[in-house]
């Protein structure tokens, strides 16, 4: 069989109208009304799955480790959740608007082409988080499997070498897992609402009850060592490390929160259903964390901040209610793993796997070629050193900061929230758009980015490798490296923008007239159906 028959074969069908080319394809044009779906309770159960997950859970723990007092770990956790509520909500806004996805998004930032750099680095990201999560997942299988058989691992005997950091039981509860979650993957974002209802329900009740029982059952023997303040030297700069931890942790979704604002009904839902929930659920959760880990330290003589390893000590101290409760509880969390794993991870790694190769990948498939590359990631390895993985992943930060400061004073600042749509999907030559900058790479961003990344990295290195010692100050920089990150980017971005300014896009900002009209003539558009060509918009300089 010929190459070009096999290409032929491999690529996707022609959905809604759209014929797949090098720069579209029907999940990745903007979401025309009947693909918009998410309301503000959509957006408000989204963030309690996102939100309301083991690793969220665990934030205090990896604080906690860090030298802070579990006072200072709360006060990091509440300012740390407050700031990313609004990078979420500004990062959202094209999204919310235009109805763009992340991936596009970035294409009037950084170039036609030099998007692929923040592609392939939220396509990594969404590759070890997929494989973290799920193995957490597994984790949480594998309570429910030893709450039925508490002889677990003699029923499945371990053939599994003691280098690997699991057993045999635990592999096989993670493939359970991954098996589970597959059938969600096929489900496409705008029909996700039944599910967010359900699972966002069902992890509420849970952390509700985890809490109460964790109290009300704690009797005299107190919070133990969690609570107490023997580390007390207060630090200022180690509460705002703990503040940028906090951001980082959730950093990766900052980047493309975009690929779910673009399917809100109305702008507000994103923004009202965002501002709301994505604080209110991180904060209660971590929190929830350290009181839970506090209040049964002295019953299981050790802080337990896994949640899977808590439900495993309930199984062994207990009879067979708590057996039973253990089970809800499992079944409970892998629910919520789902919720977090499937639109954070693989939905995320799908949408930019589909606008890398449009022409090929759909949503669904780069959803699945996400969830199966996980495995390389070895997320056995990775869950075995896990508030050291969290610490690192969260300190990755130092990159994705300066990429959202770009994105947000790109929107904002140089264009002005002025978007010409049609040219991110270029049915001609891609030199015609205004956005294809110099060779279809916007210098100005990948200069800024570097400037806003360099001055954090000597920390960042010496933070990974405690052998490479520099400056305390040098240190205390990378304590806060999203923020000074995110304001250096930014800051040069929108400078060399106004020294050397890209003479087309000026043209189209300054002439496209008010925002709120040019946007209402794109939706009009887009939601007129097949006519227009290619199923892109057609708005064109002069028409508003």
């Amino acid at each position: 069989m010929k190459l070009d028959t096999i290409l032929k074969r491999l690529e996707v069908d022609d959905e809604g109208g759209s014929i797949p080319n090098r720069w579209m394809n029907t999940d990745i044009k903007p979401v025309e009304a009947g693909r918009r779906t998410w309301g503000f309770w959509t957006f408000h159960n989204f963030w309690i799955l996102i939100n309301s997950n083991i690793s969220t859970y665990m934030t205090g723990s990896s604080l906690i480790a860090n030298g802070l007092t579990w006072w200072q770990a709360i006060v990091a956790i509440v300012v740390g959740n407050l700031l990313v509520v609004v990078f979420v909500v500004l990062n959202s806004l094209p999204g919310a608007y235009y109805h763009l996805g992340f991936p596009v998004v970035n294409r009037y930032v950084w170039g036609l082409y030099g998007s692929q750099f923040v592609l392939w680095n939220r396509i990594l990201l969404s590759l070890v988080w997929y494989a973290f999560q799920a193995w957490i997942g597994g984790e949480c299988i594998y309570v429910c499997l030893q709450a039925i058989w508490p002889s677990l691992e003699t029923r499945i005997p371990n053939h599994m070498p003691p280098s690997t950091g699991m057993t045999t039981a635990n592999f096989v509860s993670y493939i359970v897992f991954t098996v589970i979650s597959l059938p969600m993957i096929y489900i496409k974002p705008h029909k996700l609402q039944i599910f967010f209802y359900v699972s966002a329900a069902i992890i509420l009740i849970f952390e509700i009850v985890v809490l109460i029982w964790s109290l009300a059952t704690m009797g005299e023997r107190g919070f133990g060592d969690t609570m107490s303040d023997k580390n007390d030297g207060y630090s200022g700069w180690n509460i705002a490390f703990g503040i940028v931890s906090t951001i980082g942790g959730i950093a990766a979704g900052i980047l493309n929160q975009n690929d779910y604002a673009r399917f809100a009904k109305r702008p507000r839902d994103a923004i009202l259903g965002q501002l709301i929930s994505c604080p209110m659920y991180a904060i209660a959760c971590s929190v929830i964390g350290i009181l839970v880990t506090a209040a049964t330290q002295e019953r299981y003589g050790e802080a337990l901040w896994n949640l899977p390893d808590l439900l495993g000590a309930v199984i062994r101290q207990g009879g067979s209610r708590s057996r039973t409760a253990a089970f809800f509880g499992g079944a409970a969390l892998a629910i919520s793993q789902i919720g977090v794993n499937v639109p954070g991870n693989a939905l995320s790694g799908g949408f930019d796997l589909a606008a890398t190769f449009p022409k090929y990948i759909n949503l669904r498939r780069g959803a699945y070629i996400t969830a199966l590359l996980s495995v390389v990631c070895n997320p056995w390895k990775l869950v075995n050193t896990a508030t050291t993985f969290l610490s690192v992943l969260s300190s990755y930060s130092v990159f994705l900061g300066p990429m959202i400061g770009i994105m947000i004073a790109s929107y904002l600042v140089v264009h002005r929230r002025r978007i010409k749509v049609e040219d991110l999907f270029p049915m001609q030559s891609p030199r015609d758009s205004i956005y294809w900058y110099s060779y279809g790479v916007n210098w100005r961003a990948a200069i800024a980015w570097i400037c806003g990344t360099t001055p954090s990295l000597p920390g960042f290195i010496a933070s990974v490798n405690t052998s490479f010692t520099v400056p305390v100050g040098l240190t205390h920089l990378y304590y806060i490296c999203f923020l000074t990150g995110f304001t250096i980017s930014a800051a040069v971005y929108c400078i060399l923008h106004y020294v050397f300014p890209v003479s087309e896009a000026q043209r189209f900002v300054d002439s496209a007239g008010p925002v709120k009209v040019l946007i209402r003539a794109y939706r009009e558009e887009w939601d007129g159906g097949a006519e227009e060509v290619e199923g892109v918009v057609g708005v064109r300089d002069g028409k508003v």
